[in-house]
Order: C-alpha cells, then structure tokens, then sequence
C-alpha cells in the first residue's frame, strides 16, 4: 500500500555501532546508498512505523529529512558477512526493511550554531507533537547537509503503540501527556515553537495524516488486540494523532521562564 519507492539490497555495506539497533549501510539496485532501518531489530517494525510517520509529518511541517524507500532484503546477502551478529539480523530481517536516504557529505549538527529559530522551532514542536524522546544533547539526531539542517532518526517517537499488545490505549491520555523539552538539544526554541503552534497544528488535517499513515508498509503493521488489519492499525494512529492535535497543550514545551517556575 505504500507510495515509498521499493528496492532491492545488492550489497550490504557495514553496520552502524552508535545505537543498539545496529542499524546498517547498503546499497541497492538504484545505486542509492542507504541507512537500513531492518525490521527485526531493536523493538521491531514499530520503529519503522515511527520512522515513517514522523519523517511524513515533518514534511508537513517543512522540516527537511531524508528522503526513504522500502529496502527488499534477500537473506542470501548475509552468506557473505563474517559477523555472526549481523548475520543473524540479515537472516531474521528477510523482506521488506526500511531505507533512509545516507545524504553523503552531510555533519552532525554543532550545539555551539544557531540554527534558524523558526526551523529550530518546528523540530521541537515535531518532537513535542511525537513525543520523541531522542533528541537529546547526548544524541543530537540532527545533520547538516548541503548547508541545510535535518532531523533524522525518529524511531524513538509515538511511544504509546509499544504498549498495543495488551490492549488499544487511550489516545486521550497521550493528548494531555506533557513533553519534557528540558534536555533537547533545541529546546531553548521553545518560544519559537509556541509562537507556530497553531499554523504547524492547522497542516496536520486529517487527511494529511492520513495519506502519511497510507506511506507505513502493511508489512510493519502487526496486529494487535481490537486492530487486527492495517487499516485498523492506521485508524488507530490517527486517532492518537487526532487527540493529541486537538487536545489541551500540556504538550507544547516550556520556555524556560515557564520551565523554572
């Protein structure tokens, strides 16, 4: 159902050490090469999922990230790697995996710059609306790229469907959850990021939502109780994403003033 390119892995490339879902570098039959995202790692497809959604919705937002594919992984591909660990993972990862554009050249972000504040601003609002957890000064999760600032890795977002398994939720009380901006690497943009609340929350129609959520593979939508098919599945995003739109702003981040009082 996906409207992400797909493509098929030629050859793997080398693993990324920095987190502990050992995401890798390949390349593919575009001659693209790719961050693979691979679905039997670290919490599963639902990282995947978050991957998807947020980098959907930070396009809405005009946050530039990098662009992603659906990487087809054939287990054959690991005959050739001498690590018994990314074996493992290659083999387990068969299928449909996630592909995120490697953006060759691109930097980490330096804290010491100022960025755009109305940029800035919309990244921390995203991360605010995502409730992502991994944007911190410990792990930026920001490039530079061609003189551009992008938001990558967003796995760490929309915590609540982790708890899917045991029951649907209550999109209602992850609308009222306050995000705690504290440790963003950004977060002294918190007034920026008030200040464009209400037009960044105006592009996030329902429709727009959706046709992010139509871009999550049925692959990575595992079901779950009272959601048993991709479609429920995405209803049920929306309707987390919908609550925490319309909801009260306990969300948005503080400003310092506010934070210290």
């Amino acid at each position: 159902m996906t409207s992400l390119p797909q493509v098929r892995v030629t050859r793997y490339v080398t693993p990324l050490r920095e987190g502990g879902s050992l995401p890798g570098i390949v390349e593919a039959e575009d001659l693209g090469t790719y961050v693979c995202k691979f679905r039997r790692a670290g919490q599963g497809p639902r990282v995947l999922v978050a991957e998807v959604i947020v980098a959907g919705i930070a396009r809405l937002l005009d946050i530039p990230t990098p662009d992603q594919v659906v990487l087809d992984l054939d287990p054959e591909i690991a005959r050739y790697e001498a690590d018994e660990e990314v074996q493992d993972l290659l083999n387990a990862s068969a299928g449909l995996n996630l592909g995120i554009d490697f953006l060759p050249g691109s930097f980490g972000y330096d804290p010491s710059t100022s960025p755009d504040s109305d940029l800035a601003g919309r990244v921390l609002w995203l991360d605010a609306f995502t409730a992502n957890v991994d944007r911190s000064w410990r792990n930026p999760n920001l490039l530079v790229w061609r003189g551009t600032l992008q938001a990558i890795d967003h796995g760490a977002s929309l915590y609540f469907h982790h708890s899917w398994p045991g029951g649907p939720g209550d999109p209602a009380r992850f609308a009222r959850q306050p995000y705690d901006a504290s440790e963003h690497i950004l977060g002294r943009y918190a007034a920026a990021a008030r200040d464009q609340d209400e037009k960044l929350a105006s592009l996030l129609t329902d429709d727009a939502l959706s046709a992010v959520l139509a871009d999550v593979s049925d692959d990575w939508l595992e079901p779950a109780p009272e959601a048993e098919t991709p479609d429920e599945l995405r209803a049920r995003y929306l309707a987390f994403l919908v609550a925490r739109r319309d909801g009260g702003r306990a969300w948005l981040p503080a400003t310092p003033t506010e934070a210290g009082a």
